[in-house]
């Protein structure tokens, strides 16, 4: 399964930056998906598996965490709300006030330790009710299992900074004279073992079920549609991400390369991932299909979103391949966060919303390969892209341009999810 009003505390806005969801609908909208199953296959369950977004965080409180009900299922109990991924509070001097990890991987706004490292800084008393602290995956795992604290993967916690991954250990001095919180830290197990087992029946599903320490939805994603050691993925959702295995003897870099477009991600075991991990992808376009619709009602015109995505794609497929070019950086990028996004080559042969979307969506490909170009995918022996991902899925256009821009064929994952990937992951592993 593919993991956000709170009773004890709410982190609220204080800031246009801040970006957060609310625990309790995640939870209630994580119980509705799991009722749909058929309840007489959840009965033969064997095993839990768990994935969601990576960087985010969430607090809670230990023993009520959650609330189990009478009908087997929990629901939020004395939780944060989740500090996403997005969430923009820690600015580029903040960020340049903390020490550097030891670690190969950098710090940026909405990572874990970034947010409760503003949080005790700017808002210390938030944190005091809190004892554990984890991602929403990680939330749901501990509350699965009725454990006191948090448990989490190299996975997961490389994403929310000072971790290194050579020791996958915590960098407990540095944080601690950053003024960190160290009791919220969560306990690091590997990636693919078991946190524990169901505390309580759920939906059907036997007490005493081994439930996964919860995996990053990127790896899981990965592991689901990958086949073979020369293949790259490429997933394009709300983000977009490039991705290749390195060799098995690979070691990372000593220190964080700000820089780089290309990271090493923990993968299972010793392994690592090289990544191009854009934040610009599928929410390029609903960006646009935002401004559209709010253009068009500050005109007096309505149209749906959905009714409207469905349009441009039509427009795209009836549009040929111009000079406009699009760079559609608009959150910038984590190794360039002032490269903010730009339109060149504007005339009025090339201003239909056919060619505009078109070119959006080429620029989405565009600022990837930029990110990750083809010498380096050659370079790795990659032999084929196999491209995942709701965005690509969705997009018609999109896949047009996907497969334009790289030399290896194309083809696309029938089962590429990060949910599934996370079921494989406890078949395969455990």
């Amino acid at each position: 399964m593919n993991c956000g009003p709170s009773r004890l505390a709410t982190t609220a806005a204080i800031s246009t930056q801040a970006k957060e969801q609310q625990t309790g609908r995640i939870i209630d909208t994580l119980n509705r998906c799991i009722g749909l199953l058929p309840s007489d296959k959840l009965q033969h369950v064997i095993g839990i598996g768990l994935s969601g977004q990576m960087h985010g965080v969430l607090l809670w409180k230990a023993r009520s965490g959650c609330v189990w009900s009478k009908r087997n299922f929990f629901t939020c109990g004395d939780t944060s709300q989740l500090i996403t991924w997005q969430d923009g509070r820690c600015s580029s001097s903040f960020l340049s006030s903390l020490p550097k990890p030891d670690s190969h991987l950098g710090v940026a706004t909405g990572f874990g330790c970034a947010s409760i490292l503003w949080h005790a800084k700017h808002r210390p008393e938030f944190l005091e009710d809190f004892t554990a602290a984890g991602t929403i995956q990680d939330y749901v795992a501990s509350m699965l299992c009725g454990l006191e604290g948090c448990v989490m993967t190299p996975q997961n916690a490389a994403s929310w900074g000072f971790f290194n991954t050579s020791s996958n250990q915590w960098n407990l001095d540095i944080l601690k004279g950053a003024g960190f919180p160290l009791h919220l830290l969560p306990q690091c197990v590997p990636s693919g073992c078991v946190a524990g087992r169901t505390c309580s029946e759920w939906h059907g599903i036997p007490a005493g079920t081994p439930v996964g320490a919860a995996l990053g939805d990127f790896q899981c994603s990965v592991y689901s549609c990958k086949s073979a050691g020369t293949d790259a993925v490429l997933n394009i959702s709300t983000s977009a991400q490039l991705s290749f295995a390195m060799p098995a003897n690979f070691k990372p870099p000593d220190s964080p390369q700000p820089a780089s477009s290309v990271s090493y991600f923990p993968y299972f075991g010793d392994s690592y991932l090289a990544v191009a991990a854009s934040l610009n992808g599928g929410n390029v376009m609903a960006t646009f299909v935002g401004m559209l619709t709010s253009w068009m009602k500050e005109l007096g015109a309505e149209v749906s979103d959905t009714g409207l995505y469905e349009k441009l794609i039509d427009c795209g497929l009836n549009a040929g391949t111009s000079d406009l070019r699009v760079s559609p950086t608009i959150l910038g990028e984590r190794h360039n966060p002032l490269g903010l996004g730009q339109v060149a080559n504007i005339s009025p042969a090339n201003l239909s919303l056919g060619h505009l979307t078109r070119a959006l969506c080429r620029g989405v490909l565009d600022n990837l390969t930029s990110m990750m170009p083809a010498e380096r995918l050659e370079q790795a022996g990659v032999s084929r892209i196999v491209g995942s991902g709701s965005a690509i899925a969705r997009n018609e256009v999109l896949r047009q341009e996907v497969e334009k821009a790289f030399t290896q064929p194309v083809v696309y994952g029938q089962n590429a999810d990060s949910a599934v990937g996370a079921a494989m992951v406890l078949c395969d592993l455990l």
